[in-house]
């Protein structure tokens, strides 16, 4: 999956709303280690778009009415991203659970970032569930997405932990775990473009991270 002389690796990108880890990727790692080859989102009025068009990203916009389930509406996905030639998913804000058609069809190059140290407090809203919890301590993980059928249950690439220090609003939160979003994802992609993310053959849970 790393980049080599053919070029960067081939990212296409999933998302939902406002496209700030978008944002993150195409500042730091679009051109470089990687090149950002399509966005597709599940809403035709994701702000996401607009970023992906400024930087001359090709969109398509995939709204679940549209088709006949979520595993064709995933099929659809898969495809589109496949003739654009993307060797790895980067799933970037987006709200919509993933089916078997696209998970399948990129086994092992599915990557997501979740608003919380898992296993701790997957699915939606991680941030309010950590809260109700009274945890002292929040984070965010990069980690593969499988077609296992489990809500985010794949393998973690990269954690990274902050405190809370008092902040108890579900918004407040997630501003501060913005930053740490914005930093790790992309050092996810960077990784995973120079091969240096591995499993471990005696625990495929395991992600080996080579310097």
């Amino acid at each position: 999956m790393a980049g080599d002389e053919r070029g960067p690796l081939r990212i296409g990108v999933l998302a939902s709303g406002t496209g700030t880890n978008l944002q993150a990727l195409l500042d730091s790692v679009h051109g470089d280690e990687a090149l950002i080859v399509g966005l597709a989102t599940d809403r035709a009025d994701a702000p996401a778009l607009q970023r992906a068009r400024a930087a001359g990203v090709q969109t398509g916009v995939f709204v679940l009415g549209e088709h006949a389930d979520r595993p064709a509406r995933d099929t659809a996905i898969a495809g589109w991203m496949a003739e654009r030639g993307a060797e790895l998913i980067v799933l970037a804000g987006y709200m919509a659970l993933l089916t078997s058609p696209l998970l399948r069809h990129f086994e092992g190059a599915v990557v997501n970032v979740h608003p919380s140290l898992l296993p701790a407090f997957p699915g939606v809203r991680a941030i309010e569930q950590a809260l109700d919890y009274g945890v002292k301590v929040i984070g965010v993980t990069v980690h593969f997405v499988e077609d296992d059928g489990g809500v985010d249950t794949g393998p973690v690439i990269l954690q990274r932990a902050i405190e809370l220090a008092g902040a108890d609003d579900a918004d407040e939160v997630h501003e501060l775990l913005r930053p740490v979003e914005h930093e790790l994802l992309p050092e996810a992609v960077r990784l995973i473009a120079r091969g240096a993310v591995t499993r471990d053959p005696r625990n495929p849970r395991r992600m080996i991270i080579r310097a």
